[in-house]
């Protein structure tokens, strides 16, 4: 067996405590599978108001209760509290750092949930995280091997580690891994004293376009930079457009890049024993996938048609993730045999393009505005098909989820849906969904109706559910390649 390693894992997101999206379930199913490969693994968030310490049973550390953080000139104090994200079979340590002005008095994690709009002060907010993570390891008298940061909300803590604390962190090596280029945290030049970075090096190091810059500090100073699935790494080195401009930084790492895809939580996510589905069922008893049909049918009010597909689909309603190309092309496709349920919220104008569809095909399409996490393990479950028809998508998780549960991915490829989603060849009975290549509406139709006519099929049909529902999409395999890029970088062999 490999030499277990001690590992801090940093996330401004972490289930059950805080999320948002998929961020939060990485961050809570890697470490967790990594613990169950015998490694000292701890997670570290910061402590919104909205998280309840009763309820998720956090409580008070003496030795990290009221200590000094400098963000620039300013003294602020943290109390890091004490948590855990278990599981039946492992239990993961959870530090929460807690501020009153920072975290506690904002229900939002980066932007205020009425208004939508970013907190004004989350440079400052996600520095001083930064700089606790450090200090909290000092206090404990904690070194771990490995400093694993996620995101622009974590990009400082290796700029930190290799500057202001080089001696204490020398032997740790860090990662940086890379969920989504849509946002990097990139804050006006006023910024940059409040970070305590303030030589030239430094600073050259951080900044992007004349902005703080919380991303290319992370790819600068960490010593492997990972991405959430292998073709979205490539795409980010290539194209400028999904970096944001950080390409010339990117290609200069090129070297210390590595794609690696998430996986999925089968504990959450397994209609074996998903207790929010009507019944439970594996690959030998798909045909009880109907059960959940009508149910779902029956929640979004739609009739149940016996040989009429339904299509499901759970999505933030933006630019992203291809729903307009759904307005688009409503009249063609709402001329086939299916029904089309959709869970999700996001851009008033596209709400109400889907809207308006439901009123136009009020037996053929539904949709719910909000999320639903119950409901969302309905879509899983009882969809014949699920469209994720993305502009990009660096991993993607419901198309992994829909393959779990012999819901066929209908999937644009991009990123992780490029990785996971394979054609399907009815000659060779191979493939695991239906893939078009551009992002246009006519593609995604062609797409559809392939689709539709392998589901009139039954027999072929049936091919394309058992291919995606016997591969191995577990985090336990993501968890292996990582623990081997841990074991690479310490230079243990393995």
């Amino acid at each position: 067996m490999a030499k277990p390693l001690s590992i801090l894992f940093v996330s401004s997101e972490v289930y059950p405590f805080a999320k948002t999206g998929g961020l939060a379930d990485v961050s809570y199913s890697l470490p967790l599978a990594l613990r169950e490969l015998g490694h000292d693994i701890r997670v570290m968030m910061p402590k919104y108001g909205s998280i309840s310490e009763r309820k998720n049973r956090i409580h008070e550390i003496n030795r990290l209760r009221d200590f000094a953080i400098m963000v620039g000139d300013v003294e602020s104090i943290a109390t890091v509290k004490s948590s855990a994200i278990t599981t039946s079979r492992s239990k993961v340590q959870a530090y929460i750092t807690t501020n009153q002005n920072y975290f506690e008095a904002n229900k939002g994690f980066y932007s205020d949930p009425i208004t939508g709009i970013d907190y004004p002060d989350n440079d400052e907010r996600f520095i001083f995280f930064n700089r606790t993570v450090l200090q909290t390891c000092i206090l404990l008298g904690w070194f771990p091997d490995i400093i694993h940061c996620n995101d622009w909300q974590t990009g400082l803590v290796p700029a930190i580690a290799r500057t202001d604390y080089a001696e204490e962190f020398k032997n740790a090596k860090i990662i940086y891994t890379i969920h989504n280029f849509g946002n990097q945290g990139s804050f006006p030049a006023s910024s940059l004293m409040k970070t305590g970075l303030t030589s030239p090096e430094d600073i050259a190091k951080i900044t992007h376009n004349d902005r703080l810059n919380f991303m290319k500090a992370g790819i600068a100073y960490s010593d492997q930079i990972t991405t959430v699935s292998p073709t979205y790494c490539a795409e980010i080195l290539r194209n400028e457009q999904s970096s944001n401009g950080l390409n010339e930084v990117l290609r200069s790492r090129g070297d210390d890049m590595l794609g690696i895809l998430d996986g999925v939580d089968l504990l959450t996510w397994n209609p074996k024993i998903d207790p929010f589905i009507a019944k439970n069922y594996d690959n030998l008893s798909v045909q009880d996938k109907i059960y959940s049909k009508e149910a779902l049918l029956h929640r979004f009010g739609l009739p149940m048609r016996s040989n009429t597909p339904l299509i499901g689909m759970i999505s933030r309603l933006n630019e992203q993730k291809g729903v307009r190309l759904i307005i688009e092309a409503a009249e063609q496709l709402f001329a086939e045999n299916l029904q089309f349920v959709l869970l999700g919220e996001g851009d008033p104008a596209l709400e109400a393009g889907l809207q308006e569809i439901t009123e136009r095909y009020p037996e053929k399409a539904s949709i719910k505005i909000g999320f639903d996490d119950e409901l969302a393990h309905l879509i899983e479950a009882g969809s014949d098909m699920f469209m994720m028809p993305s502009l990009y998508e660096p991993c993607g998780l419901n198309q992994q989820y829909s393959l779990v549960y012999g819901t066929v991915p209908i999937v644009r490829s991009t990123g992780g849906l490029a990785d996971t989603v394979r054609e399907f060849n009815p000659q060779k009975a191979d493939g695991n969904g239906f893939v078009f290549q551009n992002f246009d509406a006519q593609e995604m139709v062609s797409a559809v109706r392939r689709a539709l006519a392998m589901y009139s099929r039954q027999d072929v049909w049936s091919m394309v559910v058992q291919n995606g529902m016997t591969e191995d999409l577990s985090w336990s395999r993501s968890a292996k390649q990582y623990s081997e890029l841990y074991h690479n970088l310490m230079q243990i062999e393995i």
